[in-house]
């Protein structure tokens, strides 16, 4: 089946880490909204790094983990059909970059990624073919069928969202959510959306906020404990969440705060969406492992200690949102020719 070009607005933080001239250019959400600026990665290491210190996010994170080996592939010297040796070494390589990657953060399912392009690898291997290329090609061909599918899922999004629709959203959902909203008022549908301030990185009031407003949507921000008030006030009538994480019985991993927001929005007969990446991998929530941030990144702010004394801080990075919250999921598409 041939794909037809997606004609959508994109937001920035759609697609923030683009390949150009063999250096991947990492968007710092970071620095969002005072500037635009962009990380220039040029090895594996590097892109944990990123990773680790949350220049990029989500999305954000599966593109900087794809492109790893590309950076890595890159520098290898072309291999001799004959040269079992070197393909075996490329091998150990690309399981060694996949290794690395799986452990810069515990809630996320890069493994499920990264398993892919080690399979691809072995492939090549077993099949005489140049494994250098035969990755390369595939992961780019991976990337490209993932870009075609969010886009494809902006629309969905769009055609989800009803005229006067008021929107609660937590987080940021990497610029599918804003493109929707981009859509809908092409399509003359007034809607308003609530956005939580999302602490302690702030990416609702940093992210969600600066690019719903760039796409002409009207967005209010909220404080994170201000969701019970807003909900009791009738002031909202469907919330849209991304996900982080999936489980095979449909319960997800998302930004800490998503399992109260689900919690409330049942308690007043809300609908809750949420956007995710279907996988059999982890058979439901209680199996997924959460990250535990730093204690610093609540104690203190841009550098400044924001607590006087000698306090402990406990920050779970995400927390599980079980199906029965979820009125209904919005999957990546599948079963679209690659």
């Amino acid at each position: 089946m041939k794909k037809t070009k997606l004609k959508i607005k994109e937001s920035p933080l759609f697609w923030p880490a683009k390949m150009k001239s063999g250096v991947l250019h990492v968007l710092d959400e970071t620095q969002i909204p005072r500037k635009i600026h962009y990380i220039k990665v040029r090895s594996a290491k590097d892109c944990v790094k990123v990773i680790h210190d949350m220049k990029t996010r989500a999305f954000g994170q599966f593109l900087v983990v794809l492109n790893a080996f590309l950076l890595e592939l890159i520098k290898v010297k072309p291999i001799k059909k004959s040269d079992f040796k070197a393909k075996e070494k490329l091998l150990a390589k690309i399981q060694s970059i996949a290794q690395m990657l799986n452990k810069s953060r515990p809630t996320f399912p890069f493994s499920e990624v990264t398993e892919i392009i080690v399979r691809w690898a072995v492939m090549a291997i077993d099949s005489g073919l140049d494994v250098k290329q035969f990755v390369r090609k595939n992961t780019q061909g991976y990337l490209e069928s993932v870009r075609y599918k969010r886009l494809d899922r902006v629309q969905r999004i769009a055609d989800l969202i009803e005229d006067g629709d008021c929107i609660l959203t937590h987080c940021n959902v990497s610029g599918e959510l804003a493109m929707a909203a981009h859509l809908c008022k092409k399509n003359k549908k007034d809607i308003h959306f609530f956005a939580t301030e999302t602490r302690p990185y702030f990416q609702g009031a940093k992210l969600t906020c600066w690019e719903l407003r760039e796409m002409g949507a009207n967005v209010t921000l909220i404080a994170d404990n201000a969701i019970g008030s807003l909900m009791a006030d009738r002031l909202v009538n469907k919330v849209i969440i991304g996900s982080d994480r999936s489980c095979a019985n449909g319960d997800i991993a998302n930004k800490i705060g998503s399992y109260q927001i689900a919690c409330v929005a049942e308690a007043f007969h809300i609908p809750l969406y949420a956007l995710t990446q279907p996988s059999d991998k982890i058979r439901n929530g209680k199996d997924i492992p959460i990250e535990i941030r730093k204690a610093d990144e609540l104690l203190r702010y841009e550098g400044y200690k924001i607590v006087r004394g000698d306090v402990d801080a406990f920050y779970p990075g995400f927390d599980i949102v079980p199906h029965e919250l979820i009125t209904k999921p919005i999957p990546i598409s599948v079963g679209q020719d690659e």
